[in-house]
């Protein structure tokens, strides 16, 4: 008799979650790995920090949300969700539009990529720390993200492809972030990626029809970990006050705004037949997602991007513009192809600019950080 089939979604640590995927990964393909490798400005990348600075970070200022959010994480509600189950649909992969099939492979491949980033920064600052406040935050975080990649790349390989998680592990390049640039780009990754999922998965309540792959079903509880997470970085931002209230940091925080807001502009608007498929207009999701990003942060963040602005919108569509024609002008190659990206570089650049000079919108933080998901 055969043993049973181990699976991401039971693992009780990210040690055991990545042990099964490693199994799987003979049947993952190189063409999905090579899409996961690539280090551009639109793909999810690894990182790594000062891991003895993070050690040093001392919780007792939030001592009370810290044990809540803990106690919470402990009991690892969802421990067995992500697995195809009974609810889980057939998908005609071989009958899809080919430009559809090719976004939603796309997303699939980035966001499995996003997820396992996140997972492997997680599970080295577990590794690397003394800190049980801090080591036992991280082992959640990389299970969770462990699961999530896991259940990713389950659908993936139904569609014939799948990312090997353990050569992305070893050859991927890292990118190194200070611990407070960690904090801003990771906060703004899980809360964005919770605003993000719960849009998705309300309009599909009510537009069942559009809903053309099964893993969107299980966006809510999946949302609930990204909310989770998030609080877990808004509580390490509010255990020091520089963090977030210096002049030079409120600067930082407000480029990493401009980089994540304006990246997920230009990564959607470049998906247009997988947002038709889902019945969304583009524009109006990204804004109510950002909507949603903006009002969350205001328990950590003094100020926010203004994105009633009509400079903001504009700088988009520029940033977003650029960004194909630098595309375009690579795919092209030599001389001319090398002068046309670096004008639209220069073109990027600009419409980054635009962006971050906006006046921004000014928020007075709660003394408590503690938030519940309500979308």
């Amino acid at each position: 008799m055969n043993a049973p089939h181990r699976h991401t979604a039971d693992a009780t640590t990210v040690e055991e979650g990545l042990a099964i995927q490693e199994e799987r990964s003979k049947f993952d393909s190189q063409a999905a790995t090579d899409l996961a490798m690539q280090n551009t400005l639109l793909t999810p990348r690894f990182y790594t920090t000062d891991f003895d600075e993070l050690d040093a970070v001392d919780v007792s200022p939030v001592r009370a949300d810290w044990d809540h959010l803990m106690e919470r994480m402990r009991a690892d509600p969802n421990r067995g969700h992500f697995r195809k189950t009974e609810d889980w649909d057939a998908v005609d992969w071989e009958g899809m539009d080919e430009e559809l099939k090719a976004e939603a492979l796309d997303f699939l491949i980035s966001s499995c990529t996003a997820e396992f980033s996140g997972c492997v920064l997680y599970k080295e600052m577990k590794r690397r720390g003394t800190n049980a406040d801090i080591k036992e935050l991280f082992s959640y975080m990389s299970r969770d993200e462990a699961r999530h990649a896991g259940f990713i790349n389950d659908a993936l390989r139904e569609a014939g492809v799948a990312v090997n998680l353990g050569f992305l592990t070893r050859e991927k390049k890292y990118t190194y972030f200070r611990p407070k640039f960690i904090y801003y780009a990771t906060y703004l990754s899980e809360k964005i990626g919770y605003a993000r999922y719960i849009t998705i998965y309300r309009h599909l309540e009510e537009n069942p029809d559009k809903r053309f792959h099964p893993i969107f079903k299980w966006f809510r509880e999946w949302c609930n970990d990204e909310f989770a997470h998030g609080e877990a970085f808004a509580l390490l931002m509010r255990t020091d006050p520089k963090i977030t209230q210096s002049f030079a940091n409120k600067l930082w925080i407000r480029f990493f705004l401009t980089a994540v807001y304006g990246t997920m502009w230009v990564r959607d608007h470049a998906r247009p037949r997988f947002h038709e498929a889902l019945g969304v207009e583009i524009d109006w999701y990204d804004l109510e997602v950002f909507a949603k990003t903006n009002a969350i942060a205001r328990q950590v963040f003094p100020i926010e991007l203004d994105i009633d602005n009509p400079r903001f919108v504009r700088n988009c569509r520029k940033l977003e513009q650029a960004t194909r024609d630098i595309a375009a002008a690579k795919a092209r190659g030599g001389l001319g192809g090398g002068l046309a990206r670096l004008a639209g570089m220069a073109r990027a650049g600009a419409a980054f600019a635009g962006i971050y000079t906006m006046p921004v919108k000014r928020n007075a933080v709660p003394e408590s950080p503690r938030m519940e998901p309500v979308y």
